[in-house]
């Protein structure tokens, strides 16, 4: 009779789930690295209230935020060919569908989901920095971009940091559903294997094992750069 649970199972198919974990790992640092420089962009414009562009974002941000990242994927590996093949036909163009990876589908649908939460962090991060700093910047000649690098954006990492760091294990977790287009990482992986043993709560239990141990390194590098970039407290007044 075969056992209901295989213990010994779940931990001798943990290595040929993680040969897939760079697969993950690359998957979710393009999407976040993508997602955080498209939601900066999308903060400045709501922040500088771009005349045009600040109801594009706002609609964006809205359309995303109110829609599952699952149905995302599968319009980014269903619509995205479509476009290509109008475009080529009117264009006249020789774009070659059928080479495009999955991957890529994978890494524009979680980048452009990460950009709309990523901007109201952003946001919020930006403009906690002081008024005063910016306009001491302005006033030494810097222009805002200058200042937006040299002062604002270090300070404001410092504050959306625990928050964008929680949003990247969020990427992390969700890359469990690149297998919509086409994608072996681990879970795909694990589906694999599940069918090949039959064993599918075994494997299950050993890809929560892998995510689980992910989530407390990413928390603790996380933990390790906030204290190293904190924004030291202002001492208290010497009084006699």
């Amino acid at each position: 009779m075969a056992k209901i649970f295989d213990f010994k199972l779940v931990f001798t198919q943990i290595p040929q789930l993680l040969k897939y974990l760079p697969v993950t790992l690359e998957l979710s640092i393009l999407a976040m690295l993508f997602g955080l420089l498209f939601g900066l962009l999308l903060a400045i414009i709501k922040i500088k209230k771009v005349p045009g562009l600040q109801k594009v974002a706002a609609f964006y941000i809205s359309i995303i935020r109110g829609t599952p990242i699952l149905v995302q994927l599968y319009i980014a590996y269903f619509g995205i060919p479509m476009f290509f093949k109008w475009f080529n036909l009117k264009f006249g163009t020789d774009i070659r569908v059928a080479d495009i990876p999955g991957f890529f589908y994978a890494v524009f649908a979680m980048a452009t989901n990460e950009a709309a939460y990523n901007a109201e962090v952003i946001r919020s991060a930006l403009q906690s920095v002081g008024e005063g700093q910016v306009e001491a910047a302005n006033a030494l000649g810097m222009t805002y971009f200058q200042a937006l690098r040299r002062i604002i954006l270090p300070e404001a990492f410092a504050v959306a940091l625990p928050t964008l760091g929680n949003a990247f294990i969020s990427v992390i977790k969700s890359t469990s559903l690149a297998f919509t287009c086409a994608v072996v990482e681990i879970t795909a992986q694990g589906k694999i294997i599940g069918g090949m043993t039959y064993r599918y709560f075994e494997v299950y239990v050993s890809l929560a094992i892998i995510y689980w141990i992910i989530t407390i390194v990413i928390e603790q590098i996380v933990k390790f750069i906030e204290k190293r970039i904190a924004i030291p407290e202002q001492p208290e007044p010497f009084t006699e």
